[in-house]
């Protein structure tokens, strides 16, 4: 296979568009600066919290709609052992936004966080606030890594362009139209990949369904043609492992600073609500190509295309399926239009995972720890430093590992056992403090190390109900552990949390030990709760305004 020169071009130019549309939003950015009220910081990472209703629905769909979601719903959907049916993100997503419309984003807006670590340092202080922060940055840098695999992989399938230049390429891409206009870049160019991605993958089902090499994808759901029916089962003894997955990718994505990041740009709660609303319906409808891809892959008699025996799945290619399929079951100029659609969702995912850990480090280490009065111009170049360095990070992985699934794994699984709770119970229970998010945040590493992980060789210390040897032989556990391990640790929270306050407030204990200082922060001055609700009041006035300049501007 040669290099695929009309391919490079397309995606030359795609790329190009990309960095020509983060130059004029960038631009943009700077002409918001004297109608916004708010500091250099708010509008580098919340666009001044006056970001447009339709390209907030767009960002906020473009940051989920990534290069997993895409290739990883196809390889579930083929994949012989798992099926459509495990094809879960789509699904679970939709109650992300929902949960995240009703119950978080009022909270996070009322009391204008810029991030979603600040109820974490205003409530529990700098020390407990900055080791939470390491889980959310690790799982940020994770997600820049998987991105970028899915590209390099996909790249290198169908423009065989070697996986090094494709991730490279890519990655600083990303990071220069980040740097130039934060949030306002990000969120523009966003608007044009979702539309890349969904032109992009619609035009490509047609071609896929129709190909000679192929079954009905209507015969082959419940039959066994080529392979297994591509609908696949859940039987009773891998319910718990179903559900664990489901709730894993609904809850775990609460715990990303990526989804408040967008919740607290809009200019309204309203505003907030309908973004999420609406983006839960968007997921669902670009979750419906990538099965199409698995179910057209798995109906597919691979003997008779170029690609020949064994099958991807036999030859452990099951994770390029969608790639592999635009390749040998499209003619060329639609491949390549598919490449499109994987390049633009990986871009949507990486410039928010850039601009989220940057959001940070920036605003609750930097600024609120470090250097208290650094200035605006000072702030955007701590967020500019983030970025590459966050970019640099998660492209260096790459080159240790070119899993998705094991990026993905590692980077869901702490937001959803580790950060998931902890926002639960400092957002929702106001007996909730340092002590008890210290002791949860300890259960939750240590149950979840010790509950091992077979995708990357970690056997299992303790061994949950269900727990056997996969068809791979590999020691899994099929009870869902990680909702019980993310219960176990929001319950130690509060409990540990409730018996500190007790032991502190009572004198049980001298009051030099109280060293998160929770008895002083539980009794606020006369004068604080005054400033309090004039702060409120204020607040109000200018959301009000907020939400009348939005509806006369784009």
């Amino acid at each position: 296979m040669t290099l695929n020169v009309p391919g490079l071009v397309v995606m030359a130019g795609f790329y190009l568009l990309i960095l020509g549309t983060g130059i004029w939003a960038s631009f943009r950015s700077k002409k918001q600066e004297n109608k916004c009220t708010g500091d250099g910081l708010e509008i580098t990472l919340l666009a001044g919290r006056n970001i447009n209703l339709l390209v907030g629905i767009f960002t906020l769909t473009a940051t989920w709609v990534g290069g997993g979601f895409i290739l990883g719903i196809a390889e579930a959907a083929y994949n012989p052992t798992l099926g459509a049916v495990w094809a879960l993100m789509p699904v679970p997503y939709v109650l992300t936004f929902f949960l995240g419309g009703f119950f978080f984003a009022r909270p996070m807006r009322e009391n204008r966080y810029v991030t979603m670590m600040d109820p974490f340092q205003q409530k529990y202080g700098n020390v407990m606030s900055s080791l939470l922060i390491l889980p959310a940055l690790v799982a940020d840098v994770l997600w820049v890594a998987r991105t970028l695999v899915s590209l390099g992989g996909t790249m290198s399938v169908i423009l065989d362009l070697p996986y090094v230049y494709s991730i490279i390429i890519s990655s600083v891409v990303a990071m220069v139209y980040t740097l130039m206009g934060g949030l306002y870049s990000v969120a523009y160019t966003d608007v044009i990949q979702l539309i890349l991605i969904f032109v992009s993958l619609w035009v490509c089902v047609p071609f896929l369904m129709t190909n000679p090499h192929s079954l009905d994808i209507s015969l082959t759901a419940y039959n066994q043609t080529f392979q297994a029916p591509w609908v696949g089962t859940v039987e009773l003894d891998q319910a718990g492992k179903w559900f664990d997955d489901f709730m894993l990718l609904a809850l775990g994505g609460l715990a990303y600073q990526a989804f408040y990041q967008r919740i607290l740009s809009a200019s309204s709660y309203t505003q907030a609500q309908v973004t999420c609303f609406a983006s839960s319906g968007f997921c669902l409808v670009l979750g419906i190509p990538s099965i199409l891809v698995g179910a057209v892959a798995a109906s597919t008699d691979w003997n008779s295309t170029a690609y020949g025996l064994p099958t991807p799945y036999d030859r452990d290619q099951a994770g390029s399926i969608l790639p592999i399929a635009l390749q040998y079951l499209t003619p060329p100029y639609i491949s390549i239009i598919g490449i499109g659609a994987v390049a633009a969702a990986v871009m949507s995912s990486m410039d928010s995972a850039l601009l989220s850990s940057a959001s940070l480090f920036s605003s609750n280490i930097y600024k609120n720890i470090l250097r208290k009065q650094a200035s605006d111009r000072e702030m955007q170049w701590v967020i500019r430093i983030s970025v590459v360095v966050v970019g640099l990070a998660g492209t260096g992985l790459t080159f240790l590992d070119t899993s998705v699934l094991v990026f993905w794994l590692v980077g869901v699984d702490m937001s959803y056992t580790i950060m998931f709770p902890q926002l639960v119970c400092v957002l929702f229970f106001k007996v909730s403090n340092a002590y008890g998010a210290l002791i949860g945040f300890m259960m939750g590493i240590i149950l979840r190390f010790m509950s091992g992980e077979p995708l990357i060789g970690l056997p299992p210390l303790i061994e949950f109900p269900g727990c056997r040897l996969d068809a791979e032989g590999r020691l899994t556990q099929y009870f869902p552990f990680r909702t019980a391990i993310m219960i176990l640790s929001l319950l130690s929270i509060l409990l540990f949390s409730w018996l500190a306050a007790i032991i502190i407030n009572k004198g049980l204990v001298p009051e030099k030990w109280d060293v998160f200082k929770i008895n002083r922060k539980r009794k606020p001055s006369a004068g604080a709760a005054e400033a309090e609700k004039a702060k409120q009041a204020k607040e109000e006035v200018y959301e009000a305004k907020q939400l009348l300049d939005n509806t006369t501007s784009f």
